[in-house]
């Protein structure tokens, strides 16, 4: 599966093999490798090329619904050094496609959740970057900013897959999350206990370290720093070299009032990051420190 999703990110998604291997936390070369031999036996075991029936849709669309989550992702925050932090040509192809494809399976959940979680995303484009080109966090955005069709739309597909009362996966699951974090109006009102609660359910699910980290996320502010820390540092050996890792670990310390790690942490996530708007982010925070 991850090989498909990898080759069709390529050949029809258009990203580039640096773009993809990020997305994987794999090396370039080992992508390249890996695109290269799927090629190599699409040629040789002459696997042709057709449009599949409807009966083949409910086999295939995950690796569909995981190719199109990954473009979304790619526009959402870019990582080419010469590209816009935001691409919206990728984000809005992105959705829609998954519109298309919700009006294929309407009935499928999953399709309903990505959908969603999108929507959600898109709606704070505009509050993402600041006007001197720099990431605004999600705590300091002007929710005023954000586009209130695309909120009302992505929390009535919320709702719609809530009512159904069948078992979300992974996809409707974070787009509940995004719906938690749409929903209120001042950071301070974000329903911090729903997020967690939401995130260990997601682990039953996926737990997969970039979802441990995230949770960790929320469970500073329920929990403390501390606690965070202490769950964020058990994921080094899968993480070193993923830049979000090392940005969770700097803020963290930076709360403790743990300076000089903090720093180093900044340090390491502004060498691993890949987008001058996070840079110029990171780069502040960092100068910040006492």
């Amino acid at each position: 599966m991850e090989t498909r999703v990898a080759l069709t990110l390529r050949m029809v998604g258009g990203l580039t093999v640096p773009e993809i291997a990020r997305a994987f936390l794999v090396q370039e070369t080992a992508m390249r490798q890996r695109i290269t031999r799927a090629k190599a036996k699409i040629k040789g075991a002459r696997i042709p090329y057709r449009v599949p029936s409807a009966e083949d849709l409910p086999a295939r669309v995950s690796g569909v619904l995981a190719v199109l989550f990954l473009v979304f992702n790619e526009g959402y925050l870019a990582t080419g050094p010469d590209t816009d932090p935001v691409r919206h040509d990728l984000t809005a192809e992105a959705i829609r496609l998954a519109r298309l494809i919700r009006a294929l399976m309407p009935k499928d959940g999953e399709v309903a959740g990505l959908l969603a979680l999108m929507l959600l995303t898109e709606a704070r484009r505009t509050a993402r970057i600041s006007a001197s080109g720099e990431l605004v966090s999600l705590d300091q955005q002007d929710r005023g900013a954000w586009d209130p069709a695309l909120v009302a739309e992505g929390h009535r597909l919320v709702r719609e897959r809530l009512a159904t009362g069948m078992a979300p996966g992974r996809y409707q699951i974070l787009a509940a999350i995004n719906a938690v974090h749409t929903s209120a109006r001042d950071v301070r009102d974000t329903d911090w206990s729903q997020v967690v609660a939401l995130y260990n359910q997601l682990v039953r699910l996926d737990p997969s370290p970039i979802v441990v980290l995230n949770r960790a996320i929320a469970v500073a502010e329920l929990d403390g720093p501390e606690v965070a820390l202490a769950a964020v540092d058990r994921l080094e050996d899968k993480l070193a070299d993923y830049h979000a890792y090392h940005v969770t670990r700097a803020d963290l310390l930076r709360r403790l009032g743990r300076s000089q790690e903090s720093r180093a942490a900044y340090d390491k996530a502004i060498e691993l990051a890949g987008n001058t708007a996070e840079i110029a982010y990171l780069t502040r925070r960092r100068d910040q420190l006492q």
